[in-house]
């Protein structure tokens, strides 16, 4: 069951037209990962360029997650005293400027500096874009929140796809890095106009409404905090290694490569499809049960017959991972008001990104202590039955408000 709709805004010189607000949450989408698969597409040469120690490039690849969890969380803060809008403006001037910045420094660490300055842009419009489609689209939040989903996604292959050939064609992977910069100036152009204009009193959020809402001293904030954790936690493990459970099974580099892109690929119609069909159901235990045991499907079939039945896991795989348009598509669902959207988005979001910047950095420690895959698959199925229990709890119709 959707939850009741929030007023749309009134027509103003503050509020955007629909048309322009759709263009603007999708352009936004296209940036929410590219800062972070561009520079996994360039590690290696990053590395070899910035002469990254060990430890600095270990840093690189869990600050994604990090970053999420700790900048994530200041979001209410920032609406208490900006309009949407305009924190959406400072988000994406954050990720451009640190995109550009981190693509010119020759300094180690003031490269891992500025990548925290992308990556906070990013967190804070993680949190966002779910309260922004509420605001404006109350009657389709599904539809769009599917749409801007499956955009995102595209962002996500288009700069793990385009890095490379950039750099290559400029001589330089500073390069490779720094023309992403451009996509989140261009997203700042349909805010711009609403962002930065003098704010009347009474626009802001209620500052006073957002700070009743308390989701971390409630069951149903912690239930969608472990349910958005747990499979980001499965998301960010299997997109690190699953390339390379297919190479130990005697999977070529390109073909272990192409199953990978196979999970993106399959995912996209799920992305799409998935919010609003959650939004047609009162109860959403049914999909929360199957995506987890689609989920743990397939981690048993990659642990024992990862050579022989790899299509059929990867199918498997993605339909599991459709868990993540549910969980953003649950945010709106759970909360009555855009106050309480923003809290619950806040607090999901920043403790959930917290328990997955542990999923890669786990499955490869017990990688290498077991020289095998069963024990960490193992871990990946109790993170997927972990995920079902809190998604079962949270599916239940109530509000984060109550």
């Amino acid at each position: 069951m959707s939850s009741p709709a929030v007023t749309a805004p009134a027509p103003s010189r503050h509020v955007l037209a629909p048309a322009m607000a759709l263009a603007g949450i999708l352009l936004v989408a296209l940036n929410l990962r590219t800062a972070i698969t561009s520079l996994g597409a360039l590690l290696d040469e990053v590395r070899v360029g910035l002469h990254l120690s060990g430890a600095l490039a270990g840093i690189v690849t869990t600050l994604p997650a990090l970053s999420f969890a700790a900048f994530g969380a200041l979001t209410p803060w920032l609406t208490r005293r900006f309009t949407p809008a305009r924190v959406l403006v400072g988000a994406m001037a954050a990720l451009a400027l640190g995109e550009v910045l981190r693509a010119v420094t020759h300094s180690a660490a003031t490269f891992v500096a500025l990548s925290a300055l992308a990556l906070a842009g990013i967190a804070v419009a993680n949190v966002l874009l779910p309260v922004m489609v509420k605001t404006y689209f109350p009657g389709r939040a599904g539809l769009i929140t599917g749409v801007y989903t499956m955009t995102l996604t595209a962002g996500t292959t288009a700069a793990a796809a385009a890095s490379v050939p950039i750099a290559e064609a400029f001589g330089s992977w500073r390069a490779g890095l720094g023309v992403w910069a451009v996509i989140a100036v261009v997203a700042m152009l349909p805010w711009l106009r609403a962002g930065l204009r003098r704010t009347p009193p009474g626009t802001r959020s209620s500052g006073a409404a957002l700070a009743k809402v308390h989701p971390g001293r409630k069951p149903l904030g912690w239930a969608m905090a472990v349910y958005f954790g747990t499979q980001s936690l499965s998301g960010y493990a299997t997109m690190g290694w699953l390339a390379q459970i297919f190479r130990d099974a005697d999977y070529s580099p390109t073909t272990a490569g192409l199953l990978l892109a196979g999970v993106t690929g399959v995912g996209v119609p799920i992305a799409l499809l998935m919010p609003s069909l959650a939004q047609r159901m009162r109860n959403l235990r049914s999909l929360v049960i199957a995506m987890s045991a689609a989920m743990v499907a397939s981690y048993a079939g990659l642990a024992f017959a990862p050579h022989g039945g790899a299509v059929a896991w990867v199918v498997l795989l993605a339909i599991g991972q459709g868990a993540f348009p549910l969980a953003l598509a649950m945010i709106g669902m759970r909360a009555r008001t855009s106050e309480g959207t923003v809290a619950l988005s806040a607090f999901a979001q920043s403790t959930g990104y917290l328990i997955a910047a542990l999923g890669p950095f786990l499955v490869g420690l017990l990688y290498a202590a077991t020289s095998g895959w069963v024990v960490p698959i193992g871990f990946l199925i109790v993170a997927a039955l972990v995920q079902g229990f809190a998604g079962v709890f949270a599916a239940k119709p109530r509000f984060i408000e109550d």
